[in-house]
Parts: C-alpha cells; structure tokens; sequence
C-alpha cells in the first residue's frame, strides 16, 4: 500500500457532514508512514475549502470527477481537462431530446452558472450568472462539468439511475457520464475521457505509484472507474450496488468509520497501530 485515495461525501463525509477524528487519525497516520493519501471527489474545487479546515490536508485533491487537479495548500489549478463549447452544446442538445425538462447548470473555474430552469442545491445563490446555455458560454469559461437536472414540471419523474441510462445512450463517446447521489436525480457530465481512475492514474504515475499498490475507497457510480482501476478497491456498504458490485472488497459505512477500519486493519499489519 503506497497511496489511499479517497471518495469524499458518503465515504468519509459523513451524513452529519463531518470526518470523524478516528478517520482523520487513520489518514495521519498513513502519511507518516509515507503513503500517499489522496482526495478524489466530484466535488468543484469552491467546495473544498470546508476539507481543508477539517483535515489540514496540504496536498493535491482531484476534483470534478477527476477534472480538475487542485493544489489544497494554496486553492491553485494545477491542471483541468474542461469541456469544449461546442461539446457542451452538442451534450445539452442531445440530453434535452431525451429527457423532459433537461435544464442545465456548468461548474466552471470561475464558478457556478445556470439556466433559469435549473433548480439549485442552495436556493439563495444570487451570484450564479444566469440565462441560456449560449449565454453561459459567451465568456469563454473552463466547463469543468455540465449539470443536468429535469425542471420543476418534471423533477424526480426519473431517478439518477434512469437519468444515467438515458444521458450515456444519447451521449455516447462524445462525454462522460455519471451521478454521484441516487435522490438527486442529477447528472453530472465530463469531457470525454475525464473520470476518477485517469486522473488517479496520472497522479499516481507522477508520484511512481503502481495501480497495484492503490487502495481506492468510494460509494457511488461516479467511483467505479477508480474502484476498478485501483489494486484494491473498497465500497462502502450501505452505497450504490453498481459500485458495491464493481469493487474487489466492501468496507463498513461511512457513519461506522468505515474506511478507518479498513485502514487500521492493514497498517496493524505492517507493525504500527492507528490510534483512534
């Protein structure tokens, strides 16, 4: 075991939106032990700043499902794989003509804007530049991902899983599809290529990591390109059964501190011990 890499909400995010100080204590202690502990999220890199005050992590986290890779101890890009204009024109085309109400939201580097339609997860979000798709590209931003969501007049007709089925048999090869909630009935759409386990692939070849030697820990679709990429994958039990189903091993909940249970039980076999 030479590097953890880590799914955020629902692996060691909590529902009370907390990492518990055993967790925290099991990644310490891997790093003093010089093993790579890594942050893999679909979260922006404007939602991160809370992991930060938690853990006091210093390092690069992969953000975006892999789009962005984000240097923690200063907020700084180091490098994103965004998606095109014309790409994210073509995908929100293609997605209106499969599902109702399709409305849109992109995750930029300069932040967050939407259509009209698209219901938010924050209901106050007056800084959000608004209007339509043309209208959001107009600036030129970095499209890290595209948002879709059905309408008031449709929302939760189709649950995330339907959402996914419909979005990758219109998208094909044109981008990446995934979700990150079952009861959000949102998806979350990146450029062609981008998903956790590249990303994680070329962080690890920076750092002359083997993917044998990663142990990858996550709960939901958007983890299982790095659940199977990973030497060992875990799944939280209690997540989405696609992940549970791809991954080699299960863990124990995240409420239960399932991945620093996972943790202790591999460094207590190396010599050292995890205090909680």
């Amino acid at each position: 075991m030479r590097m953890v890499a880590c799914d955020l909400d629902g692996t060691i995010v909590r529902t009370d939106g907390r990492i518990s100080p055993r967790t925290l204590a099991a990644l310490t202690a891997c790093e003093r032990l010089g093993i790579h502990v890594v942050f893999v999220t679909g979260r922006p890199p404007r939602w991160m700043n809370p992991i930060v005050e938690m853990t006091g992590h210093q390092g690069l986290a992969l953000c975006g499902n892999g789009a962005v890779v984000l240097n923690l101890a200063t907020g700084d890009v180091v490098s994103s794989r965004a998606l095109s204009a014309a790409a994210v024109l073509a995908v929100t085309e293609r997605l209106r003509e499969r599902i109702p109400g399709a409305a849109f939201a992109l995750e930029t580097l300069d932040g967050y804007r939407r259509e009209a339609d698209y219901m938010p997860v924050h209901t106050a979000d007056p800084e959000a530049l608004t209007g339509p798709v043309p209208k959001l590209l107009h600036d030129a931003p970095t499209v890290v991902k595209v948002l879709c969501k059905q309408s008031a007049d449709h929302y939760g007709e189709l649950s995330s899983d339907e959402l996914l089925v419909l979005a990758r048999e219109a998208l094909g090869d044109l981008a990446e599809a995934v979700h990150s909630d079952p009861n959000g009935h949102m998806l979350e759409i990146s450029a062609s290529g981008v998903t956790k386990a590249t990303a994680l692939a070329w962080l690890a070849g920076e750092l002359g990591v083997e993917a044998g030697d990663v142990i990858a820990f996550g709960d939901m679709p958007n983890d299982i390109p790095m659940l199977t990429w990973a030497g060992t994958g875990y799944a939280m039990s209690g997540g989405h059964p696609d992940a549970i189903a791809a991954a080699s091993r299960q863990a124990p909940p995240c409420d239960q501190d399932g991945v620093a249970q996972v943790i202790e039980a591999l460094l207590s076999e190396r010599g050292p011990r995890v205090g909680r």
